[in-house]
């Protein structure tokens, strides 16, 4: 492979033809669709698969969904970290795509023989036979393959796709903002097919199809991002991020007692001539961490042979690298809440729907495809704001991106909160449909349309397309370039969490409101108070986001000083 002299990795030929840009990215896209159509129409029906063909009950159902969804999310800081240290992008996108294939294949298997299922249940009334520990264990295997697998490849395919572009190069930062947008737009397609066609072969050909119908797209998925393998530009392995700031903080420990010198020129740090490499400018924030890169002369001298060991001393760019995750970390808390909204709109939702009348154009829309209605949103929004907002806030704004990172984020909790509040005014219109038809405890569907809950569909998925993708496109650019598959992790890692506590936000709403959600009759309950509390809520995680986005300083990468290989001398740690 050659690369160009230019110094700013703009122009990279394998043998002889052009790599990066748009066409590598293209391959990008197409394993997303493929692999989150698998994925989302799985877990979008995975509670009917597991009651009616495993026998287990509603609650450990639920609960093992929503374990389910959390683990394949909170597993990407593990992607994230082998991505950055052991492997490319590509491997990492290739080993962790065959663990998902695997899991796919394994419950095709399962749902295609019965004697790997227990005996089906035909009188509810009656203790139906559990999974033997055979059965549970395939079952389980999996499921985790699958959380394992798409894990990391959520943590490695937006690098692979954002490595194709050089943030450094005005066009090229131009791209790779469009990338996340469009990254965005194939994630919703694959999206909307699994929850419609996969959804659809699942329910009227059986688990065994739709099983292997997503077997097949994740083996479609793992050959296409091979086909594009001779167009990518490779990312440089920069060792363990982990390890790195570990060492800062043992170096920073060690040297609590040396003063701060009062120049950055007299902090520790090493420029590689004819690298690649960023070096990243001091801040003032978390001094303390200073210490780790201040070169005590006085015990080891100013030789190169006389330089303690890289527990002992970091760089001014390994202490920056660690202030950059410490500064993100106030982020990542503050955008949790917004997944703890998602997480009940997925579920409140569904059981809203099976209250309506779900006929839409003449056509029926099963309880398990109702988020197509936002995905389908989004497919409509996302272009609009690539081709029309994002052009016309550049020429305002003079940014890539149109607005910075943190404030598209921003745009996203503030319609998080709009989309709550909208949605405990269509519950309240619900229910007044229902006392208006003395319905109440009828079984029957209601009078109103499902279209109805549209409209926070519709807000919500508006707000999940600037918040995951400004917190996408804010940990790529915000992470040192040694740090990019832990830090865009984070993302996934927000999500999670906010997956994880969403049912500990019922069970706390319902003890403290005595019962607003206890009951089985959503025509009964409160649900439209517990809307209007989480809107409540998210206007004053907003506040706490403004004051951490206050807070946060932007990175400021120093240019290369091609005179100087390092401030002591010496060589790189």
């Amino acid at each position: 492979m050659e690369i160009s002299r230019d110094g700013d990795n703009k122009q990279l030929s394998r043998q002889g033809k052009r790599v990066g840009g748009t066409k590598a990215a293209l391959f990008v896209y197409g394993m997303e669709g493929l692999e989150n159509m698998a994925f989302i129409a799985s877990a979008v029906s995975l509670v009917t698969y597991l009651m009616g063909y495993m026998n287990i009950g509603l609650t450990k159902s639920v609960n093992t969904v929503t374990n389910f969804m959390g683990t394949s999310f909170i597993l990407a800081l593990l992607g994230g970290v082998i991505a950055d240290t052991f492997l490319t992008r590509f491997t990492t996108c290739i080993l962790f795509g065959f663990l998902e294939f695997l899991g796919y294949a394994l419950l095709t298997v399962q749902a295609h023989f019965d004697q790997l299922r227990p005996t089906p249940c035909t009188d509810i009334s009656k203790q139906c036979e559990a999974a033997n520990t055979g059965q549970a264990a395939i079952l389980y295997t999996g499921l985790y393959l699958i959380a394992l697998g798409t894990s990391g490849v959520k943590a490695a395919l937006p690098l692979l796709g954002a490595d194709q572009f050089d943030s450094k190069d005005p066009k090229e930062a131009v791209q790779l903002s469009s990338f996340f947008n469009w990254f965005m737009f194939s994630l919703t397609g694959g999206s909307i097919v699994g929850v419609t066609f996969v959804v659809w072969i699942s329910s009227k050909k059986g688990w065994d199809w739709g099983f292997g119908v997503c077997t097949i797209a994740v083996l479609f998925a793992i050959v296409l991002v091979c086909i594009g393998k001779p167009f990518y530009r490779d990312n440089a392995l920069k060792g363990s991020p982990i390890i790195r700031i570990l060492r800062v903080l043992a170096a920073s420990i060690r040297n609590r007692y040396l003063p701060i010198p009062r120049k950055e020129d007299e902090l520790y740090e090493v420029y590689d001539k004819g690298t690649q490499n960023e070096n990243l400018q001091r801040t003032n924030q978390f001094r303390f961490l200073d210490r780790a890169a201040v070169h005590d002369m006085t015990t080891w001298g100013a030789s190169a042979a006389m330089t303690p060991g890289p527990w002992r001393l970091s760089t001014v760019t390994q202490v920056e690298e660690t202030k950059i995750l410490l500064r993100m970390l106030p982020i990542v808390l503050s955008t949790v809440f917004i997944n703890t909204c998602l997480a009940q709109l997925q579920t409140f939702s569904i059981q809203q729907s099976m209250t309506l009348d779900t006929r839409i154009f003449g056509f029926e829309i099963p309880a398990s495809s109702l988020p197509v209605i936002p995905l389908g949103f989004n497919l409509i929004f996302i272009p609009i704001y690539e081709r029309i907002f994002v052009p016309l806030a550049r020429r305002i704004t003079g940014i890539p991106t149109g607005i910075r990172h943190l404030q598209r984020i921003g745009v996203g909790l503030v319609l998080s909160t709009i989309s709550m509040a909208i949605s405990g005014v269509m519950e309240s219109k619900r229910k007044s449909v229902a006392v208006k038809h003395n319905m109440v405890d009828s079984n029957e569907p209601l009078p109103m349309s499902v279209f109805w809950l549209g409209f926070q569909f519709a807000v919500f998925g508006l707000s999940d397309m600037f918040t995951l993708v400004g917190l996408l496109e804010f940990y790529h650019a915000e992470s040192s370039a040694g740090m990019k598959g832990t830090s865009t992790a984070l993302s996934w890692f927000s999500l999670a969490f906010g997956y994880f506590i969403s049912s500990v936000v019922v069970e706390v709403v319902n003890k403290a409101s005595g019962g607003w959600l206890a009951s089985n009759n959503l025509n009964r309950d409160q649900l439209n108070y517990f809307y209007w509390l989480l809107s409540g809520l998210s206007a004053v995680n907003f506040v706490i986001y403004l004051v951490c986005a206050s807070w946060y300083k932007y990175k400021n990468v120093e240019e290369m000083k091609q005179e100087e290989i390092s401030i002591h001398g010496s060589a790189a740690n």
